[in-house]
């Protein structure tokens, strides 16, 4: 990547980091600087605030200012930062896409809003969103069409990658999305296209496979940031094998960490425990652990504990 801005050689872990809340759900800014210092230490390539599972959509403008300085200005260009700025009117959008980038950041992740239903209404809006925010600014593209509804077809993708060259990053969180990701490497080969990077998500349940099918690592978030780069480093060094036998002792925490609803309160439950957050709590609405979570969550932790004891 040429000087702080992010472009098509972005590759390894993404970490999406959480938001942290404290018990009266008021933004904890010292364990933002212990989450920053604690991804930084585990290695990751990039951090991504402000995404869907940072809560973003719950925090008022100066609230999501305010991260975006304090994190911009604890990193310092050690790793590039990119800002999720989604929102439902491109005035904001680009609002908050012009304090990021001016404090900063390597990048912003757009995904389109609910409502698009046609190729045509979803090639608009992309169109619309980089002439608000600017030619010179990178984006990373996030495709996760069972949270927005809104369904990006590989030829929809190939358009957009040859008509807009901000376009650097395409977060894949299409699922099931295997086929999908083949595809759009294949038809970038075959036509000579540009080759963006290609981030995955979801959580990183299909992560090996994923690499192996041709993504440049992961934008995602799991309790244990340092296991994501680990898996990303070993597949890069060619050995897969040993990448999907760590990856495979994390599994059943990193599935349960996925469930829908609940897993980000077991994210920030693991990163408390970690002594990362001061307070597991997220911003109602959102999902608080029972006892029965909790114990489930001690059983995972202790199995993986007794795997992992002997190495990997």
């Amino acid at each position: 990547m040429a000087g702080h801005l992010l472009d098509e050689s972005a590759r390894g872990v993404f970490i999406i980091a959480a938001t942290p809340f404290a018990d009266n759900h008021t933004l904890d800014l010292r364990s933002l600087e212990r989450l920053i210092g604690f991804y930084i230490d585990a290695g990751v390539h990039g951090i991504t605030i402000l995404g869907m599972m940072g809560e973003a959509h719950k925090l008022t403008y100066d609230e999501a200012r305010l991260v975006i300085q304090a994190t911009l200005s604890q990193v310092a260009g050690e790793v590039p930062v990119v800002v999720g700025v989604s929102s439902p009117g491109l005035a904001n959008l680009a609002a908050l896409t012009s304090d990021a980038m001016s404090l900063g950041a390597a990048a912003v992740m757009v995904a389109p809003p609910s409502g698009l239903v046609t190729d045509e209404q979803v090639e608009g809006y992309v169109h619309q969103l980089c002439r608000a925010v600017g030619e010179e600014v990178p984006i990373v593209l996030q495709d996760y069409p069972q949270a927005t509804g809104v369904h990006l077809s590989v030829s929809v993708l190939n358009r957009l990658i040859d008509d807009l060259p901000q376009i650097k990053v395409l977060k894949h969180e299409d699922c099931p999305g295997l086929g999908k990701l083949s595809r759009v490497r294949a038809s970038a080969e075959r036509d000579g296209r540009r080759r963006i990077a290609v981030l995955v998500g979801n959580g990183a349940l299909y992560y090996p496979l994923e690499l192996a099918r041709g993504a440049d690592g992961a934008m995602t978030g799991f309790a244990y940031p340092e296991v994501l780069v680990e898996v990303y480093e070993r597949f890069a060094a060619g050995r897969e094998e040993a990448a999907s036998d760590l990856y495979d002792a994390y599994l059943p925490l990193l599935r349960y960490e996925q469930q829908p609803g609940v897993g980000l309160a077991i994210r920030k439950e693991i990163l408390h425990r970690r002594g990362v957050l001061a307070c597991p709590t997220l911003r109602p609405p959102g999902a608080r652990l029972d006892a029965l979570d909790h114990a489930e969550l001690d059983q995972l932790l202790a199995r993986l504990e007794r795997r992992v004891a002997g190495g990997l």
